[in-house]
């Protein structure tokens, strides 16, 4: 079998191996790969694995050898799944991986709007200490995260491991799931999505991409929340209106927000986001622990396999 990694480079940068998968066939392994060199570099591939570069229709229709699909994310909308399921090649993804490394971003955003470690120990860095008259000084307000409310949007697997971290904070627990009508915990409710926004002292998103999703939170459902509230997202930039989120932290409508994505990666660098008042960006890197990448290969490697031999795992087709 022909393998290709079209774009492992983030997956790998050097501290993990590929060796699992190189077992398993002829493999070729980029870190990236631009759009005009996915044909060639994949035209003898029966199988492809790839992140963020796109498989579609035309790119199928030019890869005859082309066998299997495997995306090494959880997401696979860079995937034309009717136009591989035309052509009976599975895709594969990768369901779970990075649960707790997630749960522990989401609430270093949580844990960076109520105590501001990294702002208040440059300031020491610089002498402000030194040189104060008190013994000590803040610059924001310091926040008790006891007994404030917690509001998941999303309760799969990371909605509900973020809602165990925030409850051993003394958090409440509210959530809301279209899908979801027993939370299997007896502290959790599941309330509507306008009632969590309206209760919420952190709202936080764990919500696949859908055309129900995109967008969920906009100008009109922004005006429901409190504003002292903050917004965390680590599932989909899109489901949030980057625009409008923009406009109501510049306005002071809500207290913050804490983004470890964006509508649109890597954003432009007048995206309204980039220096909207009290808004933390991260690189989309909530999932890049070494522990969690690790499971994500192992994953790859065993998807790769069980479609060799005759019984492929994780379909999303």
């Amino acid at each position: 079998m022909k393998i290709v990694v079209l774009d492992g480079g983030t997956l790998n940068p050097g501290d993990l191996s590929w060796e699992g998968l190189k077992d398993l066939g002829d493999t070729e392994i980029y870190d990236r790969t631009p759009d005009e060199l996915v044909v060639e570099r994949a035209k003898d591939a029966d199988i492809i694995l790839t992140n963020k570069v796109v498989i579609d229709r035309e790119v199928m229709d030019q890869l005859p050898n082309l066998k299997y699909i495997s995306v090494l994310a959880t997401g696979y909308n860079i995937i034309d799944t009717d136009a591989a399921r035309e052509r009976d090649i599975p895709v594969s993804n990768i369901p779970t991986y990075g649960t707790q490394s997630v749960a522990q971003m989401v609430m270093a955003h949580v844990l960076n709007f109520t105590q501001h470690v990294a702002h208040h120990a440059q300031t020491v860095a610089e002498g402000r200490w030194s040189r104060s008259d008190d013994w000590c000084y803040w610059d924001f307000p310091m926040i008790e995260l006891d007994g404030l409310t917690m509001g998941v949007v999303g309760f799969g697997r990371i909605g509900r491991a973020v809602g165990e971290v925030a409850k051993a904070f003394g958090m409440k627990i509210i959530a809301f799931d279209e899908y979801v009508s027993d939370p299997g915990d007896p502290e959790v409710n599941m309330v509507s999505f306008e009632d969590l926004l309206r209760s919420a002292d952190v709202v936080t998103f764990h919500t696949p991409l859908t055309p129900e999703t995109e967008g969920m939170l906009n100008a009109d459902t922004l005006t429901l929340m409190k504003s002292s509230a903050f917004v965390v997202n680590t599932s989909r930039g899109p489901v949030i209106d980057n625009a409008a989120l923009a406009e109501a932290l510049n306005n002071e409508q809500i207290a913050g927000a804490g983004l470890d994505v964006l509508d649109v990666e890597p954003p432009p660098l007048d995206h309204p986001l980039l220096n909207a008042k009290n808004c933390y960006i991260t690189p989309h890197i909530s999932w890049a622990t070494r522990s969690a990448r690790a499971r994500l290969m192992q994953t790859t490697v065993d998807n790769v396999a069980a479609f060799i031999d005759g019984e492929p795992q994780n379909v999303v087709n």
